[in-house]
């Protein structure tokens, strides 16, 4: 079983095997389903809508990130 604590903010870091196992990275975001008193985790799926550059991932660093912000 693999664990990790909640900070006083209700923060907890994603240990790597899981994030390993979902294949999530810095700035994915991370589904929550409550069944019967269990949580299952799960990548969230991106919303394509009208942006066809949503799947590329060749300028998604976090460098490339600030970079655009404000564009």
């Amino acid at each position: 079983m693999i664990t990790s604590k909640i900070t006083s903010k209700a923060q907890t870091t994603i240990p790597a095997a899981v994030r390993d196992a979902l294949r999530v990275r810095a700035g994915d975001a991370i589904a929550y389903e409550i069944q019967r008193g269990r949580v299952i985790l799960t990548k969230a799926s991106r919303p394509t809508g009208d942006d066809p550059f949503v799947t590329f991932r060749e300028w998604d660093s976090e460098y490339d990130r600030r970079a655009y912000a404000n564009l």
